[in-house]
């Protein structure tokens, strides 16, 4: 397991916000717990890999993990100032529907830049959405390994970068380089991943904020 970094942000609660409001996925998180031990990792990387681990079905994603747990805290406290949530494709922008996401994949734009720029669709939505976000974004990328080579290039200065694409070849290399850039990831090592698994984290991430912002409180009775 690659997952570093001890707490530096007080961010509470400290229990899966799924628990605290009744969530069905409660016996999911109560069957992985059973299962593998995860207590050893700080807070938020464990509520992130319990998440990612529920969305899967995959076990193996407790020791393929890689982040540090400032980088989490970082990325919650900047979403809950305000800022952005850039998905590579339809398939995470719709995992994320309830909260606001910029999602260039599927317009005429992209395709035009993509013809005239000789460049594919993922390059392309990437440029595209930097251009209306600019710094201090989070971005999700669950489809699209060009996505995370474009992100790097263009110095989009990112407050995360979830990136976890599933392939055997282009995807481990995309994550590869992200994980080996200095650019704040949550990603992983082998093949696995896809949308399921991107939007997994992200939604661990947005409970969180949620969470500080009191939009829970109703359903903790207080």
């Amino acid at each position: 397991m690659t997952w570093s970094g001890e707490p530096s942000v007080p961010i509470e609660p400290s229990v899966p916000i799924a628990a605290m409001v009744g969530d069905p996925l409660e016996d999911e998180y109560r069957a992985v717990r059973s299962r593998v031990s995860l207590g050893g990792l700080p807070r938020l990387s464990r509520a992130v890999t319990e998440r990612i681990i529920c969305a899967s079905g995959d076990l193996t994603f407790a020791a393929d993990l890689a982040c540090a747990e400032p980088a989490l805290e970082a990325a919650v406290l900047a979403l809950d100032s305000g800022a952005p949530v850039v998905a590579d494709g339809p398939m995470v922008s719709a995992g994320i529907a309830d909260f606001p996401v910029v999602c260039k994949s599927g317009e005429s734009l992209t395709r035009r830049l993509a013809r005239t720029a000789g460049i594919e669709l993922a390059a392309a939505a990437v440029r595209l959405a930097f251009g209306e976000v600019g710094p201090g974004a989070v971005w999700v990328v669950g489809s699209e390994p060009v996505a995370i080579y474009e992100i790097l290039a263009r110095g989009t200065e990112p407050v995360l970068v979830i990136g976890m694409p599933a392939g055997f070849v282009a995807a481990v290399g995309a994550k590869a380089a992200l994980r080996e850039s200095s650019v704040p990831a949550l990603t992983n090592v082998c093949e696995k991943g896809g949308p399921a698994a991107a939007v997994a984290g992200c939604r661990a991430l947005l409970d969180e904020v949620r969470a500080l912002r009191g939009e829970l409180r109703a359903g903790l009775g207080s």
